[in-house]
């Protein structure tokens, strides 16, 4: 990956945290997106730098074309055209029973979700359709296959959405030399998880999962690496499980 251009959003924490940082010891130059974290942002790109990389961050409300747009084309001032795209963002927002949301809960979950893999997408492709060179890995999650855990239906649905999005987008531009593959987590200890969820939830969510232990960012991002490199290079619209064995009831 020498040379290559990645894009991560959500990369100031957790899994796109450490997909930066595997991308950046890899070789690539990567665009650590954030949007109010700026200081994990900045930690992944010293890492990254640290290790004689390049790295340059990146601030923008994915949940909205316009900054979105603003965001690739600065990515690509900076550190050329994009080789590879990690959409990575993503947020419960709270928990909430869907009897009790609101119309405004609801938009601003699909947004940073869902919405967000749209514009994303939409903005890189045409540079890849052009030099018919890419990868892509969108993440998804296990409660896009469950209908997620207490309070989480219209994240859950966001995932879902985005199952679906990775496997219609990746036979449509595969023709152009462009792949799309996904990876769904089970539940990995990251600051998702210190915020949204409570020691007993993540208690029940633990023994549910036959490895009989929550996930590591770091195992995530080791295969969403693997699913961009060349070393994936025959596969096209899968989304790999990363949950430890949790959906093989």
């Amino acid at each position: 990956m020498k040379d290559s251009v990645a894009l991560i959003t959500g990369a100031s924490t957790g899994i796109g945290h450490e997909t930066a940082v595997l991308l950046g010891q890899k070789g690539a130059k990567v665009g650590i997106h954030y949007n109010k974290s700026r200081e994990g942002a900045e930690a992944a790109a010293r890492k990254i730098r640290e290790m004689g990389g390049m790295a340059e961050i990146f601030q923008a409300d994915v949940s909205r074309q316009d900054e979105v747009d603003a965001m690739v084309r600065d990515v690509r001032e900076k550190l050329g055209e994009i080789d590879y795209l990690v959409g990575n963002a993503g947020s419960l927002i709270r928990r909430c029973p869907v009897a009790e949301a609101t119309g405004e809960l609801w938009d601003e979950i699909i947004g940073v979700n869902l919405s967000s893999i749209f514009y994303t997408c939409r903005a890189v492709l045409p540079g890849m359709i052009e030099r018919r060179k890419g990868a892509i890995v969108l993440v998804s999650s296990v409660a896009g296959r469950t209908g997620g855990g207490p309070g989480a239906v219209p994240y859950a649905t966001a995932k879902g959405g985005v199952l679906c999005f990775t496997k219609g987008l990746a036979k449509e531009v595969v023709g152009y030399g462009v792949r799309v593959n996904g990876v769904a987590p089970g539940v990995i200890m990251t600051p998702f998880h210190e915020r949204f969820s409570t020691p007993e939830i993540l208690e029940k969510f633990r023994r549910q999962i036959p490895l009989g232990r929550l996930g590591e960012p770091q195992e995530v991002a080791r295969v969403i690496v693997f699913l961009l490199s060349d070393e994936a290079s025959y596969l096209v619209g899968e989304t790999i499980e990363v949950n430890g064995g949790q959906l093989t009831d």
